[in-house]
């Protein structure tokens, strides 16, 4: 016999393939890491590219200075100290947030009882179209929608146009703030809905007919029971239409008139004046600062477990 022959083995159960000898078969765990491996490294790269690169930028860039209206890459602490230290930026930061929160706690309280009706109250077919027509409105432009706004609340609109009619006084309320809080509220209203609405229809039915049965009225059955178990979806849309709000440019710039300024204008405004772009990259990294800070604090308000605040 040739000392090349290869003499398949055989076991109890029949002789094994040529081709298995000498190879461990693969885990099937070690399948699965390479798969979710594959899977995550393209939106992983991406990130890296487009995000992280971008911002490690804009962080250096509010080091460097400006010189006779060139960017000069050195490591200064001016913009930092000058913006930090300025009253107007001061001004800007709190008036934006303190609108951003209205806007997000105004959108999640106007919200609530046309989430609750479309998720417990009307048929499929309605609770359908419903849907359809607020994803709709993500098909317009924003813009559009604002300066469909601009003409209801000039001082020739048609507010006070109804309201000559009726021998009222006129009111202003372009370039104001509540021109501006209704501009929030269009773009970030939708979406709100929609989020309230996936989260109050995911609650067990089975909780609401237990409270019902335990002689809870309607009233406190919603607030003991169905919204508190759709706290996680109720504390993320919250988050969602102050996040936009926050950093909306629009609104503030032709609703709002941009008296006061918010950050986002404040943030132009730099670049506008004497083309000084690490100033703006400090405003920039302020503001995804307190995005992160309040993105993280909801999530671990809504993430939270029940006996946690014990």
């Amino acid at each position: 016999m040739n000392s090349r022959t290869v003499i398949p083995a055989t076991t109890g159960d029949g002789p094994v393939p040529v081709a298995s000898m000498g190879r461990r078969p693969v885990p099937r765990r070690t399948h699965g890491v390479r798969f979710a491996l594959g899977l995550a490294v393209p939106p992983l790269v991406w990130q890296l590219a487009f995000f992280i690169g971008p911002l490690l930028v804009l962080i250096a860039m509010t080091f460097w200075s400006v010189k006779m209206f060139r960017l000069t890459p050195d490591m200064v602490l001016s913009n930092w100290t000058h913006l930090l230290n300025a009253s107007f930026f001061k001004n800007a930061y709190i008036y934006t947030f303190w609108v951003a929160a209205l806007s997000a706690i105004l959108a999640s309280v106007l919200a609530l009882p046309v989430s609750y009706t479309l998720a417990r109250k009307v048929s499929p077919f309605t609770q359908r179209l419903a849907m359809l027509l607020l994803i709709v409105t993500f098909f317009t432009s924003y813009p559009v929608r604002i300066y469909a706004w601009q003409i209801v609340f000039s001082p020739n609109g048609i507010i006070n146009s109804v309201l000559a009619l009726v021998g009222m006084e006129p009111v202003i309320i372009l370039n104001t703030t509540t021109a501006t809080v209704v501009g929030f509220l269009t773009l970030v209203m939708p979406l709100v809905i929609l989020i309230q609405t996936f989260a109050i229809a995911s609650v067990d039915q089975r909780l609401i007919e237990a409270a019902y049965n335990l002689g809870c009225s309607h009233r406190r059955t919603l607030f003991t029971v169905l919204f508190p178990s759709a706290r996680i979806g109720l504390i993320l849309a919250g988050t969602f239409a102050f996040v936009l709000s926050f950093g909306d440019y629009i609104s503030p710039a032709l609703l709002g008139g941009s008296r006061p300024p918010t950050l986002s204008i404040l943030l132009t405004d730099q670049v506008k004046s004497g083309n000084h772009w690490p100033r703006a990259a400090v405003v920039a990294v302020v503001m995804i600062l307190t995005l992160l800070t309040v993105v993280l604090s909801m999530l671990a308000l809504a993430y939270r477990k029940k006996g946690a605040a014990a």
